[in-house]
């Protein structure tokens, strides 16, 4: 397929309308972070790992970028929008309060660009603050930048692949049908507001597998998506919110295991998994004891081979006389519905599962998506990192620091 790309695309018209536009995460960690750690300063920076493979620099979509992000910081929620948030179990009525009162700080963000066209993002300011910027950030690189490519024949390109999913959401609820009730369903939820060709697109595409087979795709982590359609909202941490705490007031060491601790304090059942990669597999896994193991409902795999993960988690639980079988597996790495049934099929015997989504839901247009990620960096005044068990997906500006934490979870250095 051609693509041609349209820079005449200069008209303003607001692509976030709603701060429930966002994952749902950013809820839970936000208000995680209120209650616990207000004062909490964060650094972000941005990052587009594929900048070779871009259509046009990145540096072309700044001044919409900038008008957008001026535009983002005018919302505040809604009065039904914060009904909605009341009515989820796990929000606390004085975070919602909260919210009532919120609004994005412009000065907390600054957009750059350099000679070889590159966009740089820097997010420095209150982590109740700058943390909420992400996923409304990293959607508005991404519509900006696939407005100017958008025509006829992406969109019919587009729909022909999502018409192929419907397909095999029948043939996977087929084969499911045959299956005993012991056997755990094949859950999907949408994972991809960060990576959308555009917000309209991300509507249409999980309505229509809603639609299609509501009891495989039930789920989303756009809250403003669930809302709407009257979907689960899905959604507990991210690596931010981990790596937050190797430079709050607990040993590195510890960081792990505080993180954990401050999770369950704050949700006591609710939200119930926990992400696994800040470190390592390996060292999260020397750090989950009975004690974790039993109060999460399971683990969320988002970096490394996923059945090697996978068969690590289910020993990991048996070691520790826990029946897999009551907990459950979530996978959100670089995932399509065939590497998910895949992955479901692999497992279903042995644990339950469930499948995060991202960009080969709301991104499958013949165009190379965009791999932009917008990562903290530093965390009061510190240098803080993810040491990621996939190659590539370590992100941070100090080695001395990355050394040390290898060094201290005992992690390799990737050969």
């Amino acid at each position: 397929m051609t693509v041609t790309h349209n820079p005449n695309t200069t008209h303003f018209e607001p692509i976030i309308t709603s701060l429930l536009d966002n994952d749902l995460y950013k809820f839970t960690m936000l208000q995680a972070m209120l209650h616990q750690f207000p004062q909490t300063h964060g650094v972000y920076r941005f990052r587009c790992r594929n900048n070779e493979d871009t259509i046009y620099p990145l540096s072309d979509i700044k001044e919409q970028l900038e008008q957008q992000l001026d535009s983002l910081c005018e919302l505040r929620f809604l009065e039904d929008e914060l009904e909605y948030l009341r009515g989820l179990r796990f929000m606390r009525s004085d975070f919602v309060d909260y919210l009532e009162l919120f609004k994005l700080k412009r000065r907390f963000i600054a957009v750059t660009t350099d000679e070889q066209g590159r966009l740089f993002i820097d997010i420095e300011g209150p982590m109740i603050q700058a943390m909420f910027f992400e996923v409304f950030v990293l959607a508005i690189v991404n519509e900006l930048y696939f407005d100017a490519l958008s025509d006829a024949s992406v969109l019919e390109e587009g729909q022909r692949r999502l018409d192929k999913k419907i397909e095999l959401l029948h043939q996977y609820a087929a084969a499911q049908s045959k299956d005993g009730r012991d056997i755990p369903p094949f859950i999907v939820a949408d994972f991809g507001t960060r990576r959308r060709f555009n917000k309209d697109w991300q509507a249409h595409v999980v309505e229509t597998l809603h639609k299609a087979q509501p009891k495989i795709v039930s789920g989303t982590s756009n809250v403003y998506l669930a809302k709407k359609l009257g979907m689960t909202p899905i959604g507990t941490m991210a690596h931010e919110f981990m790596q937050a705490f190797q430079a709050l007031d607990v040993r590195l060491r510890d960081s792990q295991k505080a993180a954990l601790e401050s999770w369950v304090h704050e949700y006591r059942g609710d939200l119930g998994i926990a992400l696994t990669d800040v470190v390592g597999m390996d060292a999260f896994l020397r750090d989950f004891d009975l004690y974790f193991a039993k109060l999460f409902d399971g683990l969320r795999h988002d970096s490394g081979d996923p059945y090697a993960w996978g068969d690590k988690a289910i020993a990991h639980y048996k070691k520790l006389k826990i029946d897999p079988r009551t907990k459950i597996l979530t996978f959100s790495d670089g995932l399509d519905l065939n590497k998910a049934w895949d992955l479901h099929q692999y497992f279903k015997t042995q644990i339950k599962t469930s499948f995060g989504i991202g960009t080969n839901l709301t991104n499958d247009m013949g165009i190379t998506p965009l791999n932009i990620v917008l990562k903290l960096v530093e965390c009061n005044g510190q240098p803080v990192a993810k040491l990621s068990d996939s190659p590539g997906k370590t992100m941070i500006n100090n080695d001395t620091y990355l050394a040390y934490l290898r060094q201290v979870f005992e992690v390799d250095a990737p050969e």
